[in-house]
């Protein structure tokens, strides 16, 4: 095993992490056909609804019955990052935000002193099949900034950047930059609460298309981060010379180089990097905080508040089917 590769770890659908990241899902289906309703143009009766994590020919209606999806649900203490590789995402909250963002979006919620939110997976394409690739990231926030109020940013797909890296033959690897500076090109800004926000963290992001034969060397960083590569979709490829499984995540030595060779089909990685908070978590599901009793206070803030109701029609909250991307900000963040 290469120096630089601390930890091998096999992959299914919830990903490992490590402190300051909580939790890190990818989401892969391949939806059949829309019908009118933004749900699949499929039988439905075979499927366990309400909790359809199986994956029965290649998709999941997840918590959605009739549109696949996450309904209301509440969160507080961390942030939720959602990249958007394929498909879209119908979000609605309990402070009157909304959007539809896919094919290449970053939503950024920072869940703060705690939101509902809904995030559901419309059907748009009623003649062919309806791809969905997404992670969704779980961030920590440290305990001075559990209860900010809540906030969330998106990261348009045009205004996230994408650096190219030619090697000695002259094959480009692309790099995604939704957090983290890399090659002197900053990321679109994240919510200004958020871990990330500050530089020392040493926080990124990074999806990393590696072409076909092609070579690319993730640089070192500061020592003593969190650093993991997940090697998500592609066929051979070796890490320093040692030979990679796909979906297999690799512990990394912060501060050392790693040398990526493909010997197949493009591959494709997702790179979680950041400083440890170093602080004593307590979650209870949607709820991150940092003792027992502040995990308490929460049940009990949300059974009493349910941390501002919830204004939308539906629970399983979609928009038009006719509105494109966009996003619709609280009142409060408007003025802010």
């Amino acid at each position: 095993m290469s120096s630089s590769i601390l930890k091998r770890i096999p992959l299914q659908m919830f990903w490992p992490t490590f402190d300051p990241f909580l939790f890190c899902a990818f989401h892969n289906d391949t939806y059949p056909k829309a019908n009118a309703s933004m749900g699949p143009d499929a039988p439905l009766n075979n499927r366990p609804l309400g909790q359809d994590f199986g994956g029965i020919d290649g998709w999941r209606m997840y918590h959605g019955k009739s549109i696949p999806g996450f309904p209301a649900h509440p969160h507080r203490g961390f942030e939720t990052v959602t990249i958007v590789n394929k498909g879209f995402v119908d979000h609605a909250d309990s402070i009157g935000a909304a959007g539809r963002y896919g094919e290449g979006d970053t939503q950024w919620m920072t869940a703060g002193e705690g939101v509902q939110h809904s995030e559901m997976f419309p059907l748009l394409n009623e003649e062919d099949v309806n791809p969905l690739e997404l992670f969704q990231i779980w961030l920590n926030l440290p305990s001075k900034n559990k209860m900010v109020p809540p906030h969330f940013t998106m990261l348009w797909n045009e205004d996230t950047p994408v650096v190219k890296v030619a090697d000695s033959k002259g094959l480009e690897t692309q790099v995604k930059v939704v957090a983290g500076t890399f090659q002197n090109v900053d990321p679109s800004p994240c919510p200004p609460n958020s871990w990330a926000a500050d530089s020392k963290n040493d926080v990124a992001i990074w999806l990393i298309d590696l072409p076909e034969n092609g070579e690319w060397t993730l640089p070192a960083a500061a020592a003593n981060l969190s650093r993991t590569l997940y090697f998500f979709e592609g066929e051979k490829v070796t890490l320093d010379g040692a030979d990679a499984s796909i979906n297999e995540a690799f512990v990394l030595k912060s501060d050392s180089a790693l040398v990526l060779r493909n010997q197949g089909k493009k591959a494709r990685f997702l790179l979680l990097q950041g400083r440890p908070i170093g602080e004593h978590v307590e979650q209870h599901g949607p709820f991150v905080m940092n003792t027992r009793a502040e995990l308490q206070q929460a049940f009990q803030d949300y059974q009493r508040t349910q941390f501002g109701g919830w204004p939308w029609p539906r629970h399983d909250q979609v928009h038009d089917k006719s509105k494109g991307r966009f996003a619709e900000y609280s009142a409060e963040q408007a003025k802010a």
